[in-house]
C-alpha cells in the first residue's frame, strides 16, 4: 500500500512538473469589451490582478512556459503585450492598457478543434452594464413616422470561427460579408434602416444577439449563417424559426427569471402581474411573434428560391438560441453549405454575397409591405405590390411565390378562374 502511494504521488510530482505550454494567444476587440484567448496545453494554474500608474492587468500562470514567436499587437482595450518571469516557474503576461479595465476569466475544456483555453474579457471599469446598442441613424422624432429596423445578425465571430469550407474559408467571414452586403441594401431601402449585431472580428454571446435587437426596439431580427454536413454534396439554402417546444420552454424561463419579468414583452411589463395574467400576456405576444416569424420566413425562403436551390421546399423549425426573442419576429439564414465546395467557392465571391443580400432584403420588403407596422413611414407610403406575368406563370405559382392566398389574388384582381396572359399586371393583396 505504502509502495502505491508513494508511485501516486510521483506521478503527481511529474505531471505538475510538467507546466503548462501557452501555444498561442489570440485578442479580439468588441465594441464592449476586449477578449484576449490563451491556447494551453493542460488545464492552468493562473491569477489575474490590476496595476495603476499606467493601467496594466497582470497574468501569472504557475510552471507555464511561452512557446509563440511573437505575442499580437494592441487591439481594443490592449495597447501591448509582454512577458517576463517574476519568480521560478512562474510565467508572467502583462497587458499594457488604454484605460482601467475590469477583468473577467474562466477557463475552456477542449472542444473541436481546440485544446484548453484561457480566457480573459476586459471591460471599461466606469461600466457595469455592457454599452448601449447604438442604431445605424439617429432615431426620428416621436411626432415623425419611424423606419422599421431590421436587426442583422452575423453568426459565429472572434474565437468561434463557426464551420470551415475545404479551401479554409471560414463562417464567421462569410456571415459577417452578406451580412454587411444586406445592411447596405436595407439602409438604401425607403423605410428602412438595419441594426448590425456584429460588425467586425468578435464574439457576442447568443442571449446577448437578440437582447440587442429588443434594445433597439428591432421589427425583425435576421441571423446569417452558412451550413456544414458530413456529405460534401449536400447543397442549398435554408430558413428556420424557432420550434414551438423550444418556444414554450423559452416563455417558462421567462416567467421564472426576474430579468425577464421585469423586462417589456409585447410592451407589457410582466413584473407588476400575477403569474396567471403574465402568462396570458406572454403568450399572447408569443404566439403573435411565431405567426409574424413564420410568415417573414416564408417570403424569404420564396426570395432565396428565385435565387437558386433551397435545402427544403419548406420553412424549418430548430432549437437556434438566438431565435428565442419572445417579441421581435425571428429567423436564421442558411445561406449555403460552406462544406460544399461550389457553394463554398459562390459564398467567397462578393457578387453573389450580394445576391443573397437582395434576395434575403425581397423577402423582408415583401413582409413588411404585407404588414406594415403602425406608425412607420412603410405603413404610411407603401404601394400596392405588382407582377407581371411572364411565360409559363400560373395563377396558383404567382400567389405560393407571393406568400398570398390563391382567392385573395382572385379577389383582388376580379379574376372568376385561374386564366392569366403572359404581360398582364397583377396586383398583389396585402393580406390573405
Amino acid at each position: 500500500m505504502r509502495v502505491a502511494l508513494t508511485l501516486l504521488m510521483l506521478l503527481a510530482q511529474t505531471c505538475f512538473a510538467a507546466g503548462v505550454d501557452v501555444e498561442g494567444v489570440r485578442v479580439w476587440a468588441g465594441p464592449e469589451y476586449t477578449r484576449a484567448v490563451f491556447d494551453v496545453s493542460a488545464k492552468a494554474d493562473y491569477r489575474l490582478f490590476s496595476l495603476e500608474g499606467p493601467d496594466r492587468l497582470v497574468l501569472d500562470i504557475e510552471k507555464g512556459e511561452l512557446n509563440v514567436l511573437a505575442l499580437p499587437a494592441g487591439t481594443g482595450m490592449v495597447k501591448g503585450m509582454r512577458s517576463g518571469r517574476p519568480g521560478e516557474g512562474q510565467l508572467r503576461l502583462v497587458f499594457d492598457l488604454s484605460e482601467r479595465a475590469r477583468a473577467k476569466s474562466f477557463l475552456l475544456e477542449p472542444a473541436g478543434d481546440y485544446g484548453h483555453r484561457l480566457v480573459v474579457d476586459l471591460y471599461p471599469q466606469d461600466k457595469s452594464q455592457p454599452a448601449p446598442v447604438l442604431r445605424a441613424d439617429s432615431p426620428p422624432d416621436s411626432s415623425q413616422l419611424r423606419k422599421v429596423i431590421v436587426a442583422i445578425d452575423a453568426g459565429h465571430g472572434g474565437e468561434d470561427p463557426g464551420a470551415s469550407g475545404a479551401s479554409g474559408t471560414r463562417e464567421k467571414d462569410v456571415t459577417l460579408a452578406i451580412s454587411r452586403a444586406l445592411a447596405k441594401r436595407v439602409d438604401a431601402e425607403p423605410g428602412m434602416q438595419s441594426l448590425l449585431i456584429r460588425d467586425g472580428d468578435y464574439y457576442i454571446a447568443h442571449r446577448q444577439r437578440f437582447m440587442k435587437a429588443r434594445a433597439a426596439k428591432a421589427d425583425i431580427f435576421i441571423s446569417i449563417h452558412a451550413d456544414a454536413f458530413h456529405k460534401r454534396t449536400a447543397n442549398g439554402s435554408s430558413v428556420f424559426i424557432l420550434s414551438p417546444n423550444t418556444a414554450s420552454n423559452e416563455a417558462a424561463s421567462w416567467l421564472a427569471e426576474r430579468e425577464n419579468r421585469s423586462d417589456l414583452v409585447g410592451g407589457v411589463s410582466l413584473d407588476s402581474r400575477d403569474d396567471t395574467l403574465a402568462a396570458v400576456l406572454l403568450d399572447l405576444s408569443q404566439g403573435a411573434t411565431m405567426e409574424a416569424s413564420a410568415e417573414a420566413a416564408g417570403r424569404v425562403l420564396a426570395a432565396l428560391k428565385r435565387l437558386g436551390k433551397t435545402h427544403k421546399k419548406q420553412i424549418e423549425r430548430a432549437n437556434f438560441y438566438v431565435l428565442r426573442s419572445p417579441d421581435v419576429p425571428s429567423l436564421l439564414v442558411e445561406t449555403a453549405f460552406i462544406s460544399n465546395p461550389t457553394e463554398e467557392k459562390r459564398l467567397k465571391d462578393p457578387k453573389h454575397q450580394r445576391a443573397l443580400a437582395n434576395a434575403i432584403l425581397d423577402g423582408v420588403r415583401d413582409y413588411f409591405h404585407s404588414r406594415p407596422p403602425p406608425g412607420t413611414w412603410i405603413a404610411a407610403n407603401a404601394q400596392p405590390r405588382s407582377h407581371i406575368v411572364s411565360s409559363g406563370e400560373t395563377l396558383s405559382a404567382i400567389a405560393q411565390q407571393h406568400q398570398v392566398s390563391l382567392k385573395s389574388l382572385r379577389q383582388v384582381n376580379a379574376k372568376r378562374g385561374d386564366v392569366v396572359m403572359v404581360g398582364e399586371v397583377l396586383r398583389i393583396p396585402t393580406s390573405s
